[in-house]
């Protein structure tokens, strides 16, 4: 394969940030893009809702529907994931992007924020891949595709945090798992990662505003790496936790100047990223 052209796609927490860059990056090249996400009025704080989305999806080249969903409750994603059969007539790709975090320690992490992080990141996340599935099995070249980090078991990663990254790692067992389960129905699971920081609301609002806005790189990165991804036979890559800027060497993308304002060692590294991760 080597676009997207009439692929369907259903994506969770696509009304804005990396979800919404994957969605027009798939647009581009005439896909159908379900936009199921909670945001069906403007936010004070986050851009975007699902309808403002489907718009710049459409004006990308792709068909949009936009869906109110909370992937916590099984039944929104069960008539979502209906919606989009019954408007495009199937599904190739699944794409779980929604994702909750707090960066607290086990002391200031109230148990709702807890949960919310545990039922978006990782029971969303199966959920949503076990509603999928059986629609997947009937494609041609079918992918799940985590928005997720390599599993890296250094205590680093827990100490300050150890919801959030329970939270998050649970994103990528469901690919290690349903990687080696779904594997003779020829359906791919991958997770996606980035290097660094990528300028999203989560950065604005927690991590340092517009100061450390400057020093990450722009959505595009993962809207172009995950094109890569998704556009490889699913036979043949299952099972990976990628890099952006690997996965783009993969493709002989080396020049990624364009993604950011500073030079590369200027950008502030992302979370979860292995020692022993080679360079691109």
């Amino acid at each position: 394969m080597s676009d997207l052209s009439g692929k369907t796609l259903f994506i969770s927490g696509a009304s804005r940030g990396i979800g919404l860059a994957i969605a027009k990056r798939a647009a581009q090249d005439g896909a159908n893009v379900a936009i199921a996400a909670k945001t069906a009025e403007p936010h004070p704080k986050l851009p975007g809702t699902i309808y403002s989305a489907a718009e710049e999806i459409e004006a990308a080249g792709g068909r949009a529907l936009p869906v109110i969903c909370d992937i916590r409750h099984e039944d929104q994603v069960q008539a979502a994931v209906a919606q989009t059969i019954e408007t495009f007539g199937g599904l190739d790709i699944c794409i779980n992007n929604a994702s909750a975090i707090q960066l607290t320690s086990t002391l200031d992490t109230d148990m709702k924020r807890y949960d919310l992080m545990h039922g978006v990141n990782t029971r969303g996340t199966f959920l949503v891949s076990k509603t999928c599935i059986p629609h997947l099995k009937k494609a041609q070249n079918p992918h799940v595709l985590n928005l997720s980090p390599p599993l890296d078991m250094k205590p680093k990663w827990f100490g300050g945090h150890v919801a959030y990254t329970m939270a998050k790692f649970g994103m990528s067992m469901c690919v290690l798992g349903m990687a080696e389960e779904f594997r003779k129905d020829g359906i791919a699971f991958n997770a996606l990662w980035p290097r660094t920081a990528i300028r999203t609301a989560a950065v604005q609002n927690i991590l340092g505003g517009d100061d450390a806005m400057r020093l990450c790189r722009n959505v595009e990165i993962l809207a172009d790496a995950a094109h890569v991804i998704l556009t490889r036979p699913s036979r043949e890559f299952t099972g990976n936790f990628c890099l952006d800027d690997l996965v783009l060497a993969s493709a002989g993308i080396t020049d990624l100047s364009g993604y950011a304002d500073v030079p590369d060692d200027q950008l502030m590294p992302d979370f979860f990223v292995p020692d022993d991760m080679p360079p691109p």
